[in-house]
């Protein structure tokens, strides 16, 4: 008995020993832990309003409980669906170019023997990563514009146009513009999490690869992309998950009044109708059925990934 009376006590001396040896550690966390807290999981009260007549002047409590009443609206208004077709349209063209062109853009970067050139391939595709997307609008208006844009001037001289065009006018051109700017922007920072995968790859299978006769698309086929796949798993997952959330920040900053009927997704128009037009229950609700389907679909995703491969797992 007295044996099994001394036990926890050690175990307590162990667990306090631990957690001094890292509070170090702990202390460095705090500020991020904080923040987490603040903004991310203090807002989550809020979400009631969606049930609520929200009226600022009567507060979340004051405000009169209304249940489904915003979501009926929200499902009966025809912009919403406009909008919700823009932004799944938007989100799996983006899906369908990003992921296969960053993965192959990997591979490619990788195979490249000078060392040299390769660091600059990297820095040059990553660079756009760290450009704000205030600073890419504004890129992007500039060199399609039709006075002195390069891309104008450069159909025109070609022949390819008879006199320039407005592309950010045109409803039409909006998701290839998006779709050319975000694959500029975007596939620096993702190859560098490919490329950290890919250097945890043990070179003995390369070297056992080549005793074997394999040449170099065997060693890609047979050992860095089933080395690549728990990451390129997880690079999915968070993909889906976003199929119906499109960033607001290269949405607005490219798109105009003119190219609403294509540009306007869930994200602009829940700024529009919260900020602008002050309704806050309405933009609400459609943030939480925004939050809600985004989380179904990583759940899916998850699904889908553990049965394709049973020692995969992320939740």
């Amino acid at each position: 008995m007295k044996k099994q009376k001394g036990k926890p006590a050690v175990a307590s001396g162990d667990l306090s020993r631990r957690v001094k040896r890292a509070m170090p550690y702990y202390i460095f966390l705090l500020p991020a832990a904080i923040l987490v807290f603040l903004f991310s999981y203090m807002p989550l009260g809020g979400i009631v309003i969606a049930f609520k007549d929200y009226k600022m002047a009567r507060g979340i409590g004051g405000s009169d409980w209304i249940g489904f009443a915003n979501f009926q609206k929200m499902f009966s208004d025809y912009n919403f669906w406009r909008v919700l077709k823009n932004t799944v349209k938007i989100s799996v063209l983006t899906l369908l170019t990003s992921f296969p062109v960053t993965i192959i853009f990997t591979l490619l970067v990788n195979e490249l023997m000078n060392l040299r050139f390769k660091k600059t391939v990297q820095t040059i595709t990553y660079m756009p990563h760290f450009l704000s997307w205030v600073v890419v609008g504004t890129f992007v208006y500039q060199i399609l514009s039709p006075v002195n844009g390069v891309v104008n001037l450069l159909l025109v001289k070609l022949g390819i146009l008879d006199q320039s065009v407005y592309f950010m006018m045109q409803s039409d051109m909006f998701v290839p513009v998006y779709l050319v700017t975000n694959l500029w922007k975007g596939t620096g920072y993702s190859i560098v999490i490919y490329l950290a995968t890919i250097s945890g790859i043990d070179t003995q299978l390369y070297e056992a690869c080549a005793i074997d006769g394999g040449n170099r698309f065997h060693k890609v086929l047979y050992i860095t992309l089933p080395a690549m796949l728990p990451t390129m798993c997880t690079m999915l997952i968070l993909s889906v998950g976003n199929l119906i959330t499109v960033g607001f920040d290269p949405i607005f900053n490219l798109y105009s009044d003119a190219t609403y009927q294509t540009a306007d997704v869930i994200s602009t128009y829940v700024y529009r109708k919260g900020l602008v037009e002050s309704k806050f229950s309405f933009s609400a609700a459609m943030g939480l059925f925004q939050n809600v389907v985004s989380l179904g679909l990583v759940m899916i995703a998850n699904w889908f990934a553990r049965k394709a491969n049973p020692e995969y797992k992320i939740i």
